[in-house]
């Protein structure tokens, strides 16, 4: 049990010990300050909407809210490293091998900046071309170009928070970065006030508001690694790309990467289907869609806290924890998919008024949520099932599945079964049934993976 005993010794106080006792509270307390920062971050995003609204006009909101699908597509290639960094640090801290998570640490955070700056570089200088591909109105175009610019002077703090944040979940500590969240979020709604409402700085105000944050949340984030002792301490002298673990960094990185550029291609053009019924079904998808995310980032974080578990146990040959890990994450997204889905059910038209007061928009956006509200759980079970792949090391093979199960499948309803009944509701439909298969097949790949590397624990391991 020597490793154990190192655990403790080394173990902080916002760390939690993943490799010993019960599953569930852990899970939980992991869980729920990720919970609360995703929510965070979506109403400190509906503020920066809501300001610009208020004080610019119709024109600016567009500009907006413009860039955003193309700004998730940029941005969620290298977020996937970000998983990736996750991944390779927990699992070397679950092995009490301190040395390579230092290298894990020090590789990741240098490819934050590599990846913020590069990212930075393509957004600021091709926005307006990448807008113009995208038909952005001509009203609109020269707002958003401005907005995107400025946004994109910020990623590289961005990227620092994100990878900082990761590798602070690897050894979960999930409590630190919403802190760190809150604090920047209430300056980023105060900067909002000030560069928009008062000194008139229109969508650039915005962006300015953001980066602002972003910057504070990066510097706080690196300080927090800086200062923390043990596995994951930050030492700017050493930062240098690893080139081992650069690549295991990228194994797991880079799909899960391109998954996620994949799920925002399927959603573009679901969100095309949906702009052919014309402004009010686009209006109501829209309303629907943004509460809906309240669901969606608070099963994310079950998600999150099953590839770092699964991480740490497979790193310290825990692999009797594996099943423990899966069977108790599923749980607990069932649960609050179930519940949160309920509640939006029961009030949804109340919700929606907080959108808009036109009666035809919520009842647009009440045949979007009447579908998705009581089957959002299956998107959390599948989900979850990728973050128990991706922690047992398996990256493409979930990639292939989700792209295949969600993208493919999706874009062969709208193709093949849509046309025989061409309304919102076929539409929507596509959603749970994409799930329910997608999960699965998630569940098979488990299984076979589970039996056939993990079935066995090592001899002559610290837990064997």
């Amino acid at each position: 049990m020597r490793m154990n005993h190192l655990h403790s010794h080394t173990r902080r106080g916002y760390e939690i010990d993943m490799l010993n006792g019960p599953v569930m509270p852990k899970l939980l307390a992991f869980a729920v300050p990720l919970i609360l920062s995703s929510v965070l971050q979506l109403t400190f995003n509906a503020a920066d909407v809501i300001v610009v609204g208020k004080f610019e006009g119709d024109a600016a909101l567009a500009a907006v809210g413009a860039p955003g699908a193309l700004i998730n597509l940029l941005v969620n290639l290298f977020l996937g490293l970000s998983v990736g960094a996750n991944v390779v640090v927990a699992r070397y801290h679950g092995a009490g091998d301190f040395r390579q998570t230092g290298e894990g640490v020090h590789t990741a955070m240098l490819m934050s900046v590599l990846s913020g700056v590069g990212v930075g570089f393509v957004g600021f200088f091709l926005a307006g071309t990448f807008l113009s591909w995208m038909n952005t109105p001509a009203d609109v175009l020269p707002l958003a170009t401005a907005y995107m610019r400025v946004y994109f002077l910020g990623m590289p703090a961005n990227m620092i928070y994100n990878f900082g944040a990761a590798i602070l979940r690897a050894v979960g500590d999930t409590r630190r970065p919403l802190m760190y969240l809150t604090l920047a979020g209430v300056v980023n709604v105060l900067l909002n006030i000030l560069f928009v409402a008062a000194l008139g700085m229109g969508v650039s105000g915005v962006a300015w508001a953001t980066i602002t944050a972003q910057i504070i949340s990066a510097a706080l984030v690196t300080l927090c690694l800086i200062r923390t002792e043990g596995s994951i301490h930050l030492d700017l002298k050493k930062l240098r790309l690893n080139p081992r673990k650069a690549g295991e960094i990228a194994r797991i990185g880079l799909p899960a990467g391109l998954q996620g550029i994949c799920f925002s291609l399927s959603n573009v053009i679901i969100q095309a289907t949906v702009n052919a019924f014309g402004t009010i079904a686009t209006a109501g998808n829209t309303a629907a869609s943004n509460i809906e995310g309240y669901i969606y980032v608070s099963m994310n974080a079950m998600h999150q806290a099953a590839i770092t578990f699964v991480s740490q146990n497979v790193g310290a040959y825990r692999y009797d924890r594996i099943g423990r890990v899966a069977r108790a994450s599923l749980v607990a997204v069932t649960g609050i998919g179930l519940s949160m889905g309920g509640i939006l059910l029961m009030f949804m038209k109340t919700f929606f008024r907080i959108y808009t007061d036109d009666p035809a928009v919520i009842a647009a956006a009440a045949v979007r949520s009447s579908v998705i509200a009581p089957t959002y759980f299956l998107c959390g079970m599948m989900d979850v099932m990728v973050g128990v792949l991706r922690g047992m090391g398996a990256s493409v093979a979930p990639m292939i599945v989700s792209v295949m199960g969600i993208c493919v499948f999706r874009l062969a309803w709208i193709a093949l079964a849509y046309p025989f009944n061409p309304t919102l509701n076929m539409l929507y439909l596509s959603y749970p049934i994409s799930w329910i298969i997608t999960f699965a097949v998630h569940m098979l790949c488990y299984l076979r993976l589970k039996r056939r590397r993990y079935g066995v624990v090592p001899v002559n391991t610290p837990h064997a």
